[in-house]
Parts: C-alpha cells; structure tokens; sequence
C-alpha cells in the first residue's frame, strides 16, 4: 500500500514537472520567433528568465481555464438541482401555492432537505390561502344576508300603501338587521384583537366567582324571560387573570346556554377548583349538539343549525372568541352533548395563572 502511494506520488511529480517542460517549451518557441521577427538577439540568462516567466504565465493560464471550464460544468449540474427550486419559490411568490417538488432517489443531503422544505411551504401557505378565502366568503356570506333584508324592507317602506302596522313591523327587521351587522363588527374587531400581536394582556388577582355570578344577574332579563330556571353552584375562587377577557367568556357561554334553552327548561353553573385547576361548566337543557358538529363548534362562523341559529341573530364567531381567550389564558374548553339532552361546556383553566412570554 505505502509502495503504491509512493509510485502515485511520483507519477504525479512527474506528470506536473512535464507540464511544466511543455509551457517552458510553448514560451521558448513563442520567444525565439519573436526575437527572430524583431531581429533582437538578448543574453542566454535573460532569455531563459523570459522564457521560466512566460512559461508560469502560460501554465497559469491553462490551470485557470482547466478551472473556469470545470467550474462552470459543476455549477450547470448544480442549477440542474436547484433549477427546480428557484422555479418553485418564483411561483410560490407569484400566488401558486399548488407547486410540489419531487424528491432525488437516494438523495438525503442539502437538496432533500430543501426540498421537503419548499414542499412544506407550499403546503402551508395553500392552506392558509383556503382559509382565508372561507373567511372572507364566511363575512361576505354575514354581510350579504342582512343588508339583502335591509335593503328589500326600505324599498318596501316606499309604499304609500303599506299600513302603520306594516310599516313598523318593516322598521323593527331593519334595526334587527342593523344590530345584527353592528355585532358581526364588534366580533371581527375582537377576534382581530385577540391576535398575539394586538393583544394587551392584563392579568391580575380577583374573585373569579363574583365576577361569574354578576354576569348572571345582568342576564336575569334574558332567562326570567323564557322562564328557565337557573341552578348556580359558585364556590369561591381567586384567580389572577384578565378580568375583562374572561368576562367576554362566561357572558358568551351564559348566553348560548339561554338562547339554546327551551321556556320552561334548565341550565346549570358550575364553579370549582380541582387539582390546581379552575373549572368552570354551564349545561343546557336544550335540543344539544350532533357528533359530528361538536369537533366544529369552535371554529369561526360554524353553526350547527344554520337556520335556528339566523333566526336567533348568530353570527358563529362566538365561540370562536370564547376559545381564543380560554387559550390566552393556557387554559382548555370543550363540549359534551348528547343529541335531545343538552350541552355541557367546560372551561379549565390554571389555578395560578401568568402573563404569555412575548
């Protein structure tokens, strides 16, 4: 082994003192025409100095084409990997997030990699592109039913002919209709608030079972009125939190239990503190949820019974605020419902709670 390296060694020595010979042979052939052309005749030492110099100049020559021509075959079979890529990122840029790239058989270096990456943006982007075409198509949706009715009920006011009693059933749809578009505004504006970063979070100590039983009697108008009767256990609970955030919660999930709620039915708070946790459920005694709608719930502008729900003035966004500001605070909501026998929703949340990092 140490014999072959050594022929190696020597081979390359001389093949490189050859090449050398042969630039020295190029720059004495090329200098005695010249000298002969010119009739100059210099001293044998400043002729063999010119020669070794043009000989290096030639051998470097040479050595730097050799490399500018290998360069340039390596860097043509590189943009044939990454030809693909920069194609891909330059109709990911211009909206086309449909582009997939495939992998190289056998290739699990930089390019795989890169690969799997651009993929994987394209993937995300593609559906973050799909959801917001739902939301804008979910409020256009929202806008486009109210003010068809608003419109429709002014052209009807026109009417000379139209009695007082009409005309002021006419007039009470369209505030409804105005109230309902104010809400869906005020919902947009929270949900655009409730990002990490509009959010201004203020935590602080309170009793978290005041604040419940108070938005409870603000409600008394709502479930007197459809004479429910409402079983409240409330034990007492400090909790450091934010006492304008969270009202927005149990406001949104009393009120979607009055308003699912038949005359005459029930519903029941629960407060408590288990295990280092506060957990908070209101149940319902009204028609409940499907199986298939429950995973749904949460989502913006979803509604189990999109016609029950148009006519009570849902706009499918509460929830959707409820669980956001649940999961500011690190903490969970779900629901349990049984088709016919009512909803349970159940908030928990940390009983020692601190502000997000960042």
């Amino acid at each position: 082994m140490r014999r072959r390296a050594l022929l190696g060694s020597v081979a390359v020595a001389v093949l490189v003192n050859l090449f050398l010979a042969a630039m020295v042979a190029v720059a004495f052939f090329l200098t005695a025409l010249a000298y002969e052309r010119a009739g100059y005749h210099p001293s044998a030492l400043l002729a063999q100095v010119i020669n070794a110099v043009l000989g290096s100049v030639f051998t470097f020559l040479v050595l730097l084409s050799i490399g500018a021509f290998l360069g340039s075959r390596r860097m043509h079979a590189q943009m044939g990997f990454f030809g693909p890529i920069i194609d891909a990122m330059e109709r990911i840029a211009k909206g086309d997030f449909s582009v997939r790239l495939d992998s190289v058989a056998g290739d699990n270096g930089v390019f795989d990699t890169l690969v799997n990456s651009v993929n994987t943006m394209a993937i995300e982007l593609d559906q973050m592109e799909a959801m917001r075409q739902e939301f804008i198509s979910n409020v256009s949706h929202e806008i486009q039913s109210p003010l068809t009715s608003i419109r429709g009920f002014a052209r009807a006011l026109q009417s000379d002919e139209l009695s007082p009693a009409d005309r002021a059933h006419y007039l009470s749809i369209i505030e409804a209709e105005s109230m309902r578009l104010s809400k869906l505004s005020d919902n947009l504006l929270a949900l655009a608030a409730l990002e990490p970063e509009q959010l201004t979070f203020e935590p602080r100590p309170y009793r978290l079972d005041r604040q419940i039983r108070n938005v409870i009697l603000a409600a008394e108008p709502q479930w007197m009125g459809k004479g429910i009767d409402l079983d409240v256990s409330l034990d007492p609970v400090t909790i450091a939190a934010d006492e304008d955030l969270l009202s927005q919660v149990w406001i949104n999930l009393l009120h979607n239990g009055i308003k699912f709620t038949p005359a005459g039915g029930s519903v029941f708070v629960r407060l408590a503190c288990h295990d280092a946790q506060v957990v908070f459920s209101i149940s319902d005694s009204g028609i409940g949820i499907a199986e298939e709608d429950q995973a749904h719930v949460f989502e913006r502008f979803f509604k189990a019974d999109r016609s029950r729900e148009r006519a009570q003035g849902g706009s499918g966004l509460g929830l959707a605020i409820v669980q956001k500001i649940v999961a500011i605070h690190l903490g969970t909501i779900d629901v349990e419902s049984t088709p016919g026998a009512g909803a349970t929703f159940t908030v928990r949340l940390p009983a020692t709670m601190l502000p997000p990092s960042g």
